[in-house]
């Protein structure tokens, strides 16, 4: 069984001015992202610990029924 080997390719910026911009521009986009991704990690850590919560209550004030 044969493997094969994928290529990558690597992009070089030629140090002029719109391409320093670029590269701000993605490093830009990759922080709002990964904060993006922080925020919704939180969120739903939130909910769960939310519904958690409320259904511990829940058998807390029914249990005795």
């Amino acid at each position: 069984m044969a493997k094969y080997k994928k290529e990558r390719s690597i992009k070089v910026h030629d140090g002029d001015k719109k391409g320093k911009q670029g590269s701000n521009n993605n490093n830009n986009g990759g922080i709002s992202r990964k904060c993006a991704l922080l925020v919704k990690e939180q969120r739903a850590r939130l909910y769960i610990l939310r519904r958690c919560a409320t259904m511990l209550l829940c058998w807390y004030i029914h249990g005795d029924d």
